[in-house]
């Protein structure tokens, strides 16, 4: 998969914040079994776009780029709402997609508190998801809420290199079909490992990597990325 994203910041009112447009596009080829029966899949194109509107009310004013090189965190407080629109490829036909014909809206609370080079982070969340009435055979599907939160902490270097290591747990999630109720319950954990590379002013590269703790149903892999940034605007 790889994925295009747009980040703005804003201020509202003397508060920072930043406004995300995520834009995925994924190749999908595989096999998995459904009702007994074995389905293949091979298919490419964008996912379900996601508009992330992020608000800090506590802690993080809005400030210049100049301000910013002399401003020290202590403790952040903030809040953020992600919505998914279901435009990506689907084929109600198909068990497997890319887009997911449905809509969700995550909302979440995060903290962050800085001790010198250390900052620690805690994050709860939970996502609402509409039904999507053309699953596989002109089917309905519901799924209830994931509850989730998340921790973290992040160490930054003098030559602005930082490295974070995070732990994610979410439940909840349950599927249903045409109003039966599947075995599918999640109570998943994750860890996961970031690392920030400053290239320049205008540059940066995220290396990252995940993988299951504790997986009682759904996705357990490990995944590895590479994130190019690209910073302009705001007198740099």
């Amino acid at each position: 998969s790889a994925v295009v994203a747009y980040v703005r910041g804003i201020d509202v009112r003397g508060r920072s914040g930043k406004v995300d447009v995520i834009v995925p596009y994924g190749w999908v080829s595989g096999t998995a079994e459904f009702a007994g029966q074995s389905q293949s899949r091979n298919v490419s194109g964008f996912g379900d776009p996601r508009l992330l509107l992020e608000l800090n009310l506590v802690g993080a004013p809005a400030l210049s780029l100049k301000e910013m090189a002399s401003f020290r965190q202590d403790t952040i407080v903030g809040i953020s709402v992600q919505v998914s629109a279901p435009l990506g490829q689907y084929d109600g036909t198909r068990l497997i997609n890319l887009g997911t014909n449905r809509w969700f809206v995550k909302s979440e609370l995060g903290v962050s508190k800085s001790l010198g080079p250390w900052t620690l982070e805690f994050a709860p969340a939970i996502t609402f998801f509409s039904d999507n009435h053309d699953f596989i055979g002109d089917s309905t599907r519901e799924q209830d809420p994931v509850y989730s939160v998340q921790g973290g902490v992040i160490y930054g270097f003098s030559n602005g290199i930082w490295v974070a290591l995070n732990g994610t747990y979410y439940t909840g999630g349950r599927t249903a079909v045409d109003g039966v109720d599947g075995n599918d319950l999640k109570k998943n954990s994750l860890a996961g490992l970031t690392v920030a590379l400053p290239i320049d002013r205008n540059h940066s590269v995220k290396l990252y990597a995940s993988t299951g703790v504790a997986t009682r149903v759904g996705n357990e892999a490990d995944t590895f990325g590479v994130l190019w940034q690209y910073r302009w605007g705001g007198g740099l």
